[in-house]
């Protein structure tokens, strides 16, 4: 490129990024507690996968989850299908493909975004579990992106829920099998195996979440409980908090 080029096209870009981080930000701050559920868009209606899905969109609605998919067809059609027959929130993060990915019909609350590293923001920050069905390349993508900013400490553990053993087996061997080889130094930490569960039905993957669920309620409480306990200094700060210092 030119450039001319780059100084037509690129800056304008930010302009474009921008706008759909704003979109993104104002309309899922609004959604309350949601699972982001992914998995492959060519999965039949009639396949056993697709009913998982949609039972867990129902289960997910029914206990005041919102659903958030990435709002094509197949199993985030499924997902959306189900909360949306529930009554409840069903999001579908639509992106601009070449081929053209068409929305499906039973997103409530619909996005379209340009960039896939945007609307991965939106899956990640307003998320609090990442589920993933049989899927190919984007499943895999969002699979190991979560794995990558959960073992760096760049987002909170929360649970990632492979469903399907008999489909992701050959995965999780060659993980355990290849990446821990002592013999060829290991890639990664046997630890990082425990950031992740494999189960084969909806009623597993809600155990899970409302585990999950629980578990931040009470940290939550407890950590509401601590603060309201702290008692004002002399300086006016909070007894057992560390001032904060302006820079100069």
């Amino acid at each position: 490129m030119s450039d001319t080029g780059f100084i037509k096209e690129d800056p304008w870009r930010v302009f474009r990024i921008m706008a759909e981080f704003v979109e993104g930000f104002e309309v899922m701050s609004r959604i309350g507690p949601a699972v982001s559920v992914f998995g492959s868009a060519r999965t039949p209606r009639g396949d056993k996968d697709y009913a998982l899905s949609r039972k867990l969109g129902r289960m997910l609605a029914a206990k005041g989850i919102a659903v958030i998919t990435g709002g094509g067809p197949g199993i985030m059609e499924a997902a959306n299908r189900g909360a949306h027959e529930a009554g409840g929130i069903s999001v579908g993060l639509n992106i601009t493909l070449p081929q053209e990915q068409k929305a499906n019909p039973y997103a409530n609350v619909q996005i379209d975004f340009h960039y896939f590293f945007a609307r991965m923001m939106m899956f990640v920050k307003y998320a609090l579990s990442f589920v993933c069905f049989p899927g190919g390349f984007g499943t895999l993508h969002e699979f190991f992106n979560s794995m990558t900013l959960i073992q760096t400490g760049k987002a909170e553990q929360f649970p990632v829920i492979l469903v399907g053993k008999k489909y992701w087996k050959g995965m999780v061997d060659w993980m355990r099998k290849t990446m821990l080889d002592p013999s060829d130094y290991a890639k990664a930490s046997p630890e990082d195996m425990k950031l992740f569960h494999v189960v084969d039905s909806p009623e597993e993957v809600m155990v899970i979440i409302e585990s999950t669920m629980e578990k931040q309620a009470h940290r939550i409480q407890t950590r509401v409980t601590a603060e309201n306990n702290m008692r004002p200094s002399g300086e006016g700060t909070l007894m057992g908090k560390l001032p904060r210092h302006s820079s100069h």
